[in-house]
């Protein structure tokens, strides 16, 4: 599997592969790291699939791609479409880990879309949306490391792999813009209305027949599981045997490989124009 580092729109990416019969992978990582920290999942997909297109991009601000005045769901697909574009990429497969995860959701509700894959991003908040609302005073000072810090001791970083936890801890920029921008659509709206926006999306994804795997390393909370398979039926949800916390897909790349490899092939893929 070739590869290229370059610029796609205004996005850093890795560009892997070639455009043969499978539908081109595209790639988000989570909110403060980068696209390296897809490297174990690629590895993995190049030895079951080594001629399949793969685009791996730096989210704005994050990585080797600029910042930018806002970070709303719907700014930071229209730029991943951009890079889509400027790739030449088709109707791709979405894969996104946390941040990452909901990134792809909101892109398959909006653009040509063959398949999404969530790792490990619950679309709705739980007690999430009303930790950072509290501690918004925090994360607006220069204690902000402290919020940050906090949620990186509940995502299991300890359950990992030594070369695994080395690059969750170190290929990282937690940076108080990314930190307040990406989650400024939290701190301003209601439970309610975020969750409503999420299944506005998903009964979209529905209608269109785009396939939807939610993968985790342990069995979803049973309110976000109901909830999920209430507004997508067909969803399917993987939980991978490796665990990994936060991060199933550095625990075990390779289960995570096999899944995406198997999705999107003759997929209808429809959108709207």
């Amino acid at each position: 599997m070739g590869d290229a580092q370059r610029r796609y729109g205004d996005l850093a990416a890795d560009s892997l592969g070639t455009d043969g019969d499978g539908p081109p992978l595209v790639l988000l990582h989570g909110l403060t790291y980068d696209r390296s920290q897809w490297g174990p999942t690629l590895r993995a997909l190049a030895a079951l699939d080594p001629d399949r297109r793969v685009l791996a991009l730096d989210l704005p601000g994050h990585g080797a791609s600029p910042a930018r005045d806002s970070y709303g769901g719907s700014d930071v697909t229209d730029v991943i479409h951009e890079a889509v574009t400027d790739a030449g990429l088709d109707r791709p497969v979405m894969v996104g880990h946390s941040l990452g995860g909901a990134m792809a959701t909101i892109y398959a509700a909006r653009y040509p879309t063959r398949g999404v894959v969530n790792v490990d991003q619950p679309l709705t908040l739980g007690p999430f949306g009303g930790f950072l609302r509290r501690n918004e005073p925090v994360l607006r000072s220069p204690e902000y490391l402290r919020v940050w810090d906090s949620l990186l001791d509940g995502m299991g970083i300890d359950k990992l792999p030594p070369a695994a936890q080395e690059l969750v801890r170190t290929a990282t920029t937690p940076r108080q813009d990314l930190l307040l921008g990406y989650w400024n659509d939290i701190l301003v709206t209601t439970d309610e209305a975020f969750t409503a926006q999420r299944r506005r999306e998903l009964e979209r994804i529905r209608s269109l027949g785009i396939p939807y795997h939610y993968v985790t390393g342990r069995e979803p909370a049973p309110p976000f599981r109901t909830w999920l398979e209430a507004v997508l039926p067909d969803v399917t949800i993987d939980v991978l045997p490796g665990g990994g916390g936060h991060f199933p897909h550095l625990a075990d790349p390779a289960a995570l490989a096999r899944i995406i490899a198997g999705i999107g092939a003759g997929s209808p893929g429809a959108h709207r124009p």
